[in-house]
Parts: C-alpha cells; sequence; structure tokens
C-alpha cells in the first residue's frame, strides 16, 4: 500500500514537473544547443552550418570592437555598480525607518522598474538633450552645458544614470528584505552597549546585508553584459563607439551584417565574462553570515 502511495505521489510530481522541464527543453535547451552549434560553424540563416572550429573565437579575440565593448563595459560598471548599490542601499534605509506608506514608496519606486524602456529612454534623452531642462537649468544658473550625449564619457555615464533609475526600486527592495530579516535584538543589545548609529550600522547592519548585497551586486554584474536599449535608442553605440554594449555587437552582427554564427560565438563569450564576473563578485564579497 506505502508503495503505491509513493508511485502515485511520483507519478503527480512528474507530472507537475514535466510541463515546466519540457518548456526548459525548448525554450532554453534547444537554443543552447544551437548557440553551440553556432559559434564553432559557419552560417548566414541559409543552408546547413559549415564546421570552421574555433575559427570564430579566433576572429573575436583580434577583433579591435571585441576590445573596445569590454573596456566599455568595465567603464560601465564603473559607474553604474557603486551608485547603482549606494541609492538602493539608502533607499532601502529610508524605507526601513518609514512606518506610514511604506507600500506606496515601495510601488512608487518599482513602477520604474516596470516601465518601457524605450519609453523612458525617449524622456531621459529630452531630458539630457542640448536644449533640454537639465542643460537650460544649468545654463541659465551657472552659464554652462553638459554634453550628455556628444561627449563619450559623459554619454556613458548617463546611460548609466538611466539604468539605475530604473533598477534602484527594485534592488532597494531586495536590501530591505535583508533588512527586515536582522534580528532587532542585536540592535537592542549594542544599544545597552552604548553604540550609536554609524557603530551599529557598520557592526551589525551591514555585515549581516552581506546575503542580499551579494545579490544585488550579482544581479548589477549580469545586467552590465546585458544592456541594450538606452545606448541603442539614444546614441547608437556612438560617440566613437563607446557606448557600444556586447548586446548592440551581437544584435548588429546577427541581424544587420546576417552573420550569426560570429554572433553566436560572441554571445558564448559574453556569457563566459558574465559568469566570471559573478564568480569574481561572489569570492570577494560574499562572506557566511552568522546570527550565533
Amino acid at each position: 500500500m506505502t508503495s503505491k502511495i509513493r508511485r502515485r505521489e511520483n507519478y503527480l510530481g512528474w507530472s507537475f514537473s514535466s510541463i515546466y522541464l519540457i518548456y526548459t527543453a525548448l525554450f532554453w535547451g534547444y537554443p543552447f544547443v544551437w548557440l553551440v552549434i553556432l559559434s564553432f560553424s559557419k552560417w548566414n540563416f541559409f543552408g546547413t552550418p559549415r564546421p570552421v572550429g574555433f575559427r570564430n573565437f579566433i576572429r573575436l579575440f583580434s577583433d579591435p570592437i571585441f576590445w573596445r565593448i569590454f573596456l566599455n563595459t568595465v567603464n560601465f560598471m564603473v559607474y553604474f555598480i557603486p551608485m547603482v548599490v549606494v541609492l538602493s542601499l539608502l533607499f532601502a534605509l529610508a524605507l526601513y525607518r518609514v512606518s506610514l506608506f511604506r507600500t506606496f514608496f515601495a510601488l512608487s519606486f518599482l513602477v520604474a522598474n516596470v516601465s518601457s524602456g524605450v519609453a523612458y529612454s525617449i524622456l531621459f534623452s529630452n531630458l539630457f538633450s542640448e536644449s533640454g531642462p537639465i542643460n537650460s537649468f544649468l545654463y541659465k544658473s551657472f552659464g554652462f552645458t553638459i554634453p550628455w550625449f556628444s561627449d563619450p564619457q559623459f554619454a556613458l555615464l548617463s546611460i548609466a544614470i538611466m539604468v539605475t533609475w530604473k533598477f534602484v526600486g527594485y534592488y532597494g527592495l531586495i536590501l530591505f528584505a535583508g533588512l527586515n530579516a536582522i534580528p532587532k535584538s542585536l540592535y537592542e543589545a549594542a544599544e545597552l552597549d552604548g553604540a550609536n548609529n554609524w557603530e551599529k550600522f557598520w557592526k551589525i547592519t551591514f555585515p549581516l546585508l552581506n546575503p542580499a548585497l551579494t545579490t544585488v551586486l550579482v544581479f548589477a554584474v549580469n545586467l552590465t553584459f546585458g544592456i541594450f536599449t538606452e545606448p541603442y535608442m539614444i546614441t547608437g553605440g556612438g560617440p566613437m563607439r563607446r557606448t557600444l554594449t556586447f548586446m548592440m555587437h551581437i544584435y548588429t552582427t546577427a541581424f544587420q551584417r546576417m552573420n550569426p554564427s560570429y554572433a553566436a560565438s560572441l554571445a558564448v563569450i559574453t556569457g563566459l565574462l558574465s559568469y566570471g564576473c559573478v564568480l569574481l563578485v561572489r569570492f570577494l564579497v560574499e562572506r557566511e553570515v552568522s546570527l550565533v
């Protein structure tokens, strides 16, 4: 009788999970295998892929555009990650201290995360334009304007500001959940020992927030390798290819230059770089947290 019940439970379990397994095989497994095959082949959307070995990868690592994009990505990280982590942490701390309308504030910041990338790219392009409200204010008040999209560094910075605006609410809620997981008894014990707010933050909040901070950093690093809409809509990769990203190069290589096999090899290397950066972040930042 017990074995029949177990078999029935196993059958039900596989019945429910089979839908997800089939979905994963069709929409993740098959494209992934096809991607790997294409990266070692020569194909232009027609006919049968012709194996070429590592030729695509050799060409990739000798391509100056690839190294330009790699430097762009590192440069974007320098702007984006400190900005989004600090602002997300400040938002989480502010939300933690708010007692009234907390849900309203959280949802207000999440609106940015669910908004259309095309829509807010157009909004920010008008905001940061040469004759936009920000430059108009700067010129009237201080007598100068900022070349937000014509200067290479400012163009990258402006895109980092846009992406930060979009993800502050989302990352902030992750950190807010981490703050709620910290026992309040630890703060009460620290107050009895005479600790001030600064000491409580650095000796209790910041160390115990490590899992949430690591999660945010991993998400942010992954995001830097997947930026597409903002630079594509606003700068088109310019000026001087300084806002060109891996996703933009993959897209233009595959669908404009009609070279999907080379784009597949670029996608494989991009995924490996992203995974390597995630491992590096976890090695440098992640620490075991103990409440004992």
